[in-house]
């Protein structure tokens, strides 16, 4: 950006200090404005990681996300700013990061709270749109945030989900006004229901990963090891690989569900006649580990399937890059959104990618990205991440360091952080992280990690799935 990054913290910080929309910097020119707006279908899914789509993995059977992914621009680097459910949501809905959201956790967990900042809904809302927002919200019930949708019903389960879709759909082919519809899914996230030896499923044809086969515990931070030992791992840990096979085909099972959901709602779509004049997004808010390195779930961790996320952007009548290997992060779904909606410029963490989604060789690249990691519930672990294409340095506020060599060890197989032929690039990582840290105002190193509760843990292990959102 031309102004410097002092000029854009201190612009940021008083947009997200502000209970008023954040400061308009720019505005869609008057022929842009003559044209109306196409509409825009949001379709989330909930624990979701990159390769979890049929034509990124076929061991997935995705049929309409792979149709869709077709028709649209494939972000092969698409990233969350954290992997947990209310902070992920906040950055994806107000283009912040989770420091400033203030919801660093899951809303009513340890450094989680209520989303008290103006959403996406509300500036779509000032450009025209008609807003609506079903299914999961997890974010509280501020009314700055909660304003914004002319309609909405902000919980599950997802069948609803669906039905309150194709319900909007119907009540709204005719519309003389632009609309903005977000469909928020669970699935995959019922993956916590798995229950080894009572769940249905069918391991015939899995595979268990290079980084299941080769993981060592005792090479990576030590709070990997408990959060399987003493936490929501406790129940896979010490089983077989059949055991393991079948989370695997369960969690399978559940990103096929919100598939099947999401195809009857483009469906509706193209029987409408609204296929070609409506965006179609679809994206996750995290990931799941799926098994990989010997882990399920989320938690204390940073790697790639926690952090990459499934994302695809269909434009109608554009000659799109069929995929890209932009760096995006979730913050950028508002600049990007708005830009495409013809709407007002906002400040924000993030930015918009429309340059290149519209084929032009003006857009802004990231050189790295950061993803920040606060805590479960009332265990806290703050992590801080930078990734670039080829290196990935994560930092622990007591646990240590992980340094992965992303080409030649995409896996994350090696933990590189105590090897001296690396520490070269390990301080320069660390000095870019530091840096993006002190501009941002980022608070990492005043957090204090906290010992895990074990009575809530085996709460939590008793089967209470929300406990994971």
């Amino acid at each position: 950006m031309k102004q410097s990054r002092r000029q854009f913290l201190q612009s940021t910080g008083a947009a997200v200090g502000s209970m008023s929309l954040p400061k308009i910097i720019s505005a869609a020119s008057h022929s842009e404005a003559q044209k109306k707006p196409m509409n825009i279908l949001y379709l989330c899914s909930d624990q979701q990681h990159w390769e979890a789509q049929g034509f990124v993995d076929s061991f997935f059977d995705t049929p309409h996300q792979d149709a869709l992914a077709e028709e649209s621009t494939v972000f092969k680097n698409a990233f969350c700013t954290t992997p947990q459910c209310s902070p992920s949501r906040s950055s994806m809905l107000t283009g912040f990061y989770p420091h400033k959201t203030e919801m660093m956790n899951n809303s009513n967990a340890a450094g989680g709270t209520e989303l008290a900042l103006p959403t996406i809904g509300s500036l779509l809302q000032n450009a025209g749109y008609k807003t609506a927002l079903f299914g999961k919200w997890h974010l509280g019930d501020d009314p700055v945030a909660n304003n914004g949708w002319d309609e909405d019903f902000k919980r599950g389960p997802d069948p609803k989900v669906t039905e309150k879709g194709i319900d909007f759909l119907d009540r709204h082919t005719n519309s003389d006004r632009p609309w903005a519809m977000f469909l928020m899914y669970l699935d995959p996230h019922d993956i916590y229901h798995y229950k080894p030896g009572k769940s249905k499923v069918k391991i015939d044809d899995v595979e268990l990963g290079e980084s299941w086969k080769k993981k060592d515990f005792d090479s990576v931070p030590k709070v990997h090891r408990e959060f399987m030992e003493h936490n929501q791992g406790e129940f896979i840990v010490d089983a077989d690989e059949d055991t393991w096979k079948g989370y695997r085909d369960f969690y399978r099972q559940k990103v096929k569900l919100y598939d099947d959901h999401i195809g009857r709602v483009i469906q509706k779509l193209k029987d409408e006649g609204l296929w070609e004049n409506t965006i179609v997004v679809n994206t996750s808010d995290h990931g799941d580990m799926d098994t990989f390195h010997r882990l399920v779930f989320k938690g204390p961790f940073m790697y790639e399937h926690m952090m990459r996320i499934p994302l695809s952007i269909r434009i109608p009548g554009i000659k799109s890059p069929k995929e890209t290997d932009y760096q995006w992060v979730n913050v950028d779904t508002v600049p990007t959104l708005l830009d495409l909606a013809g709407a007002n410029a906002i400040e924000t963490h993030g930015q918009s990618a429309v340059p290149l989604l519209k084929g032009k060789k003006d857009q802004k690249q990231r050189d790295f990205v950061v993803g920040q990691y606060y805590g479960k519930q009332t265990w806290v672990n703050p992590i801080r991440t930078i990734r670039t294409n080829e290196w990935k340095y994560n930092l622990y506020t007591d646990w240590g360091e992980e340094l992965y060599h992303l080409e030649e060890d995409p896996n994350e197989v090696s933990n590189l952080a105590e090897n001296e032929h690396h520490s070269g690039i390990k301080t320069e990582l660390r000095e870019k992280l530091d840096q993006w840290m002190e501009e941002h105002d980022d608070p990492f190193y005043s957090f204090t990690t906290t010992k895990l509760d074990h009575k809530e843990a085996s709460n939590i292990l008793k089967g209470n799935a929300s406990k994971g959102s």
